[in-house]
């Protein structure tokens, strides 16, 4: 790999998009940066901008584009704004992009990444939840490729055998359990956002922390595990694992189970995402098994994180309710970080919105329609979820 890649990071303020630059960094990759884009960190996004000279930057707050000129005057670093100058940066052609921007504002700049024949590292969940099977369709016609960004997949990715995925018998995701692993229900519903966004392992985003906090980010990794893998829900399965140093497993039919290791660091997995099928050359930090001393696993308690039960049944659903059930989280994961509801209030408020949807008959994707209908579902949800979270708020 001694030419160098033209990359486009989208969502490059944000926990990933920071450890896609430092990988890049100190690696000393051979990378030529296109674009940059961010959601409302201008002034982060101007210094690295400032710092890696791509072609564009784009922020996609448009009340903030004025100060992205003003930051970038004089550099030849264009500044554009607002989602569809995001997707057109998505679109420049890369050779390689990383999709790190949080929620379903990110599948539009993949898709139209993805029909460019660009390598896509994959950190957005909500593109496969959403529209899994006609992302990787799109992909594949163009001549790309995805490749899974979060550490759970990414395992699965490097331990997976392509000739014998026909034996395949389990994939089991591990799960650190989040900062309640131990709580009860009664301390869990006074739970504050602060509490929440404390991993005890990784440093991610406010949101994705809260997803762990509920166990809902493993519900939506079951269902990225199923478009990804192409394995029923019925074949993955979730552990317990609070070291968060395997992270995740593939059980074979001759009863061997693989498993993928290593710190708790995202880099590794972008390094895989950037390098595959080779192996990128960095000073990772190195996985010192005697000094954990002990690995332990237990099963995941579905009465304290109802999360993993919603996605089992979205899943069984189908259609349009992985879509639906993704929506519906980040309005009540939002409010609760607002502090509208309560920390438990936010599986229950995903939980009466998928049911309404379904009793609505509001969850059908027709095949050749899908990404459009995807689209109708998620704003259909978004909205019954704020008449839920509504509700929740009323009676706290």
């Amino acid at each position: 790999m001694t030419a160098p890649r033209q990359v486009v990071v989208l969502g490059s303020t944000g926990s990933i998009g920071l450890s896609t630059l430092s990988l890049f960094e100190e690696a000393a990759a051979p990378v030529e940066i296109l674009a940059l884009t961010a959601g409302r960190n201008v002034e982060r996004l101007i210094e690295q901008a400032r710092r890696w000279r791509p072609r564009v930057a784009v922020i996609d707050d448009e009340s903030k584009l004025q100060t992205l000129k003003d930051g970038l005057a004089g550099t030849g670093v264009r500044a554009a704004a607002g989602a569809a100058a995001v997707a057109e940066a998505a679109a420049m052609g890369a050779d390689w992009v990383m999709s790190a921007i949080v929620g379903a504002a990110g599948l539009a700049p993949t898709l139209a990444a993805a029909r460019t024949g660009a390598v896509i590292a994959l950190a957005n969940k909500e593109s496969l939840v959403c529209a899994g099977p006609a992302l990787l369709a799109i992909a594949k016609a163009a001549g790309g490729s995805v490749i899974p960004v979060d550490s759970e997949h990414s395992a699965i990715f490097q331990v997976l055998q392509p000739d014998c995925a026909h034996r395949v018998a389990r994939l089991i995701l591990t799960a650190s359990g989040g900062p309640f692993r131990t709580w009860d229900r009664a301390a869990m519903a006074a739970a504050t956002p602060e509490q929440a966004i404390a991993h005890p392992n990784w440093s991610m985003g406010a949101k994705i922390s809260v997803d762990s906090a509920t166990m809902m980010n493993k519900g939506l990794e079951m269902i990225e595990a199923s478009y990804l893998f192409d394995t029923p829900e019925t074949r993955i399965d979730v552990v317990i694992h609070p070291q968060s140093v395997i992270h995740s497993l593939v059980e074979y039919a001759d009863g061997s189970t693989l498993a993928q290791l290593g710190p708790p660091d995202m880099r590794a997995p972008i390094a895989c995402a950037f390098a595959w099928p080779d192996r990128l050359v960095w000073p990772a930090p190195r996985l010192d098994l005697a000094a954990y001393g002990q690995l332990t696993f237990e099963s995941p308690d579905l009465d304290r994180f109802p999360a993993l039960g919603i996605a089992r049944e979205a899943m069984r659903l189908g259609g349009g309710a992985p879509t639906a059930m993704n929506a519906a989280n980040e309005v009540a994961v939002a409010a609760f970080l607002d502090r509208r509801i309560g920390f438990l209030d936010i599986a229950a408020a995903v939980a009466e919105t998928l049911e309404r949807m379904n009793s609505l008959g509001n969850l059908a994707v027709a095949e050749r329609d899908a990404v459009d209908d995807a689209m109708m579902i998620d704003a259909s949800a978004r909205r019954i979820a704020a008449e839920v979270v509504a509700q929740k708020h009323r009676r706290l």
